[in-house]
C-alpha cells in the first residue's frame, strides 16, 4: 500500500531569507512509516540529498520552471530491515542483553545521553537493548568512536526503534568516568 506523500513547500521560507532545514527535518520526523515527502524549493537542494539518504530516503527531482524544483523523497528501507554497524553482521554470536532501557518518552538528545552513560559503565562484550521513539542517527557515530557495535530496526508497527548495542573497547576513552 503506497502512502500519499506529505507535501512541504519551503519556497516562501527561502524567499524570505530563512533557512528551511529545521522545517524539513521536522516534516521528516513527522512522517508515518513508509510515507514519502514531496518538497518544493527555489533551487535543486543537492546537499539535502545526502542528508536524506542517511535517513534511508531515495530522491527523484524535477524542475518546475522559474528555477523552482520539486523533489520526491521515498523511503528505501522496509520497516523490518535490520541495520547493523560495520563489520559485525553475525548477531547470533551476541549474548543476551545484560541491560534494557525504554527511552520512548524522551526527546533528543536525552536518549543518546542516557545510552552512552549506561554503555560506558558496562563490561566489554555485554549487550544493551533499548527502545526509542525514532532511529538514533546521531548515536551511531558516537558508538563507533567508542568501539561499540550496534544493530537496530523498527518494530512491526513502525513506531518504536529497537537497538542492541554490544560494548567494545574504550578507544580514546581510557580516562572516561565510571
Amino acid at each position: 500500500m503506497t502512502k500519499d506523500p506529505y507535501e512541504l513547500d519551503v519556497r516562501p521560507l527561502l524567499k524570505s531569507g530563512s533557512d528551511p532545514f529545521q522545517a524539513i527535518m521536522s516534516a521528516v520526523d513527522g512522517l508515518a512509516p513508509g510515507q514519502p515527502l514531496k518538497l518544493s524549493a527555489t533551487f535543486r537542494p543537492v546537499p539535502l540529498f545526502s542528508v536524506m539518504a542517511g535517513r534511508g530516503f531515495a530522491h527523484q527531482d524535477q524542475p518546475l520552471g522559474n528555477g523552482d524544483w520539486e523533489v520526491l523523497f521515498t523511503p528505501e528501507e522496509q520497516v523490518d530491515e535490520v541495520r547493523v554497524s560495520a563489520g559485525d553482521t553475525d548477531l547470533d554470536t551476541w549474548p543476551d542483553p545484560a541491560r534494557q532501557l525504554d527511552l520512548t518518552d524522551l526527546d533528543p538528545p536525552e536518549p543518546m545521553v542516557r545510552i552512552l552513560a549506561v554503555v560506558e559503565k558496562m563490561q566489554a562484550g555485554e549487550v544493551l537493548f533499548a527502545l526509542l521513539a525514532r532511529e538514533p542517527l546521531f548515536l551511531y557515530p558516537e558508538l563507533a568512536k567508542r568501539g561499540h557495535k550496534w544493530a537496530g530496526n523498527f518494530d512491526a508497527a513502525g513506531e518504536t526503534y529497537r537497538i542492541l548495542i554490544r560494548v567494545g573497547g574504550r578507544k580514546g576513552h581510557e580516562n572516561a568516568a565510571d
